[in-house]
């Protein structure tokens, strides 16, 4: 079976690492990416936000199967391209794909559908309505409506000293969009849970918790991620109830997307925070994390080729799991997320690597002179896996050590400290409650 790719981080590299176990494989990317041109029967190199250059690329060939992955390719229609030029798509096409690339569509189909663990919010499209819902509010977070990389939200508290500078960021925001979504600021503890559907039907993978803070103990400004970790069927701080509670809200969503003539075919990625007023949807993405893809591909024991082809085809496969624990640790350029070193050289020792039972995923690197160099962005996804989480972390921080350049990563992902943390501030607001 020939199945296109397009995408080149280490979220592409994992799933084009279960595809090429039993496909022949073709990748379309903005830059090549040593380990999965490996992989790739063939592979090009082009503008993939731009469907026309991507289809004029691989013209040609007959594809049975193909897959768009990065956030910004479904919000410019590469999906839709593809499916016209014939080819089987199992990513969703752009309409569908809104529900992550307008963050005020989603709220808006929440509420005409009644889908439950929405915040307070408000879209508005003044300064003075802005002012308004601020101070009613109190603490907020401000939301642009379209892509921004994990990194446009900002929030009371972390990112505003004082109401001034919170109502300053909306008028920049209203400025630029004509709008801007205000919502509530949520405390709680945040999950990610995905799922594959195929336009009616939906099925789960396994919860994941990625942390998004730069530094160890959670601290320093918001990046595309540093890490996470999974722990089977629930995460550590979860009650069966609270991932039904998820699992419900998603499957309404997808109803509702079928309802709305947008039916979404490809992965819904929902954020979730539990609070002490029960579990809140912060947004959807409409494909894979990053780094959670590395998670939750590592325990699926079925054929990832087979599940996409039945997506694409509206019968969707019941996919399994493994209850293993996973942990991801990023390591990313010295001086990252502010002023991160880029084209210096990294050295990867990868058979010391396998030998202590981790995995590498090469993100935003690049092959020059037989040399594997940085960018400006995360370079490394290393994994571990076993049947505790204790020994997930330490396979992944002993993996870190085999890559030797100007890198570093949070040791913290996946401690015992860290998980009882979270756990402990569970308890705390449900007994608040």
């Amino acid at each position: 079976m020939k199945v296109l790719l397009v995408g080149n981080g280490a979220r592409e590299h994992a799933i084009a690492e279960r595809l090429a176990e039993d496909c022949e494989l073709y990748t379309v990317m903005s830059k090549k990416n040593p380990a999965i041109s490996q992989l790739s029967k063939q592979h090009w190199v082009c503008d993939i936000e731009n469907p026309s250059e991507i289809t004029k690329a691989v013209e040609g060939i007959d594809f049975d199967l193909g897959f768009s992955s990065p956030d910004a390719t479904l919000a410019a229609g590469v999906s839709d391209a593809l499916a016209k030029a014939g080819i089987s798509m199992a990513s969703p096409s752009k309409d569908a794909a809104r529900i992550e690339w307008d963050k005020g569509f989603m709220r808006k189909l929440m509420d005409e559908y009644k889908i439950p663990g929405a915040p307070k919010h408000k879209l508005v499209n003044s300064l003075e309505e802005a002012a308004r819902i601020i101070n009613n509010y109190g603490s907020v977070a401000i939301k642009p409506l379209g892509l921004t990389g994990g990194k446009g939200v900002r929030v009371s508290g972390d990112h505003f000293t004082n109401i001034s500078e919170t109502v300053h960021y909306a008028e920049e925001l209203i400025k630029k969009d004509g709008l801007v979504l205000i919502e509530e600021k949520l405390v709680g503890e945040e999950f990610t849970l995905q799922a594959f559907c195929d336009g009616t039907r939906i099925c789960f993978m396994p919860p994941v918790q990625d942390h998004k803070r730069a530094f160890t103990g959670d601290k320093g400004p918001n990046t595309g991620g540093m890490g996470a970790y999974s722990s089977g069927k629930l995460l550590p701080f979860m009650l069966e109830s609270e991932l039904e509670a998820a699992q419900n809200i998603m499957r309404s969503t997808i109803h509702a997307m079928k309802k709305n003539q947008t039916p979404f075919v490809g992965i819904l990625y929902g954020q979730f925070i539990l609070t002490a007023n029960g579990i809140r949807l912060i947004e959807f993405n409409a494909r894979f994390g990053d780094p959670e893809a590395m998670n939750v591909l590592a325990l699926l024991k079925d054929q990832l080729s087979d599940i996409f082809l039945s997506m694409a085809d509206g019968q969707l496969d019941n996919a399994n799991f493994s209850d293993e624990s996973t942990v991801v640790k990023y390591l990313v350029p010295e001086g990252y997320p502010t002023k991160p070193v880029k084209d210096v050289a990294v050295t990867i020792d990868t058979r010391s690597i396998e030998s202590c039972g981790a995995k590498i995923y090469y993100a935003s690197v690049y092959e020059k002179g037989g040399h594997i160099l940085t960018t400006n962005s995360r370079s490394f996804g290393i994994l571990g896996k076993s049947t505790t989480l204790a020994n997930a972390e330490k396979i992944a921080e002993q993996g870190c050590k085999f890559v030797h350049g100007p890198v570093w990563h949070r040791s913290d992902i996946g401690t015992k400290k860290l998980t009882d943390s979270r756990v402990s501030h569970m308890a705390f607001l449900r007994d608040k409650s």
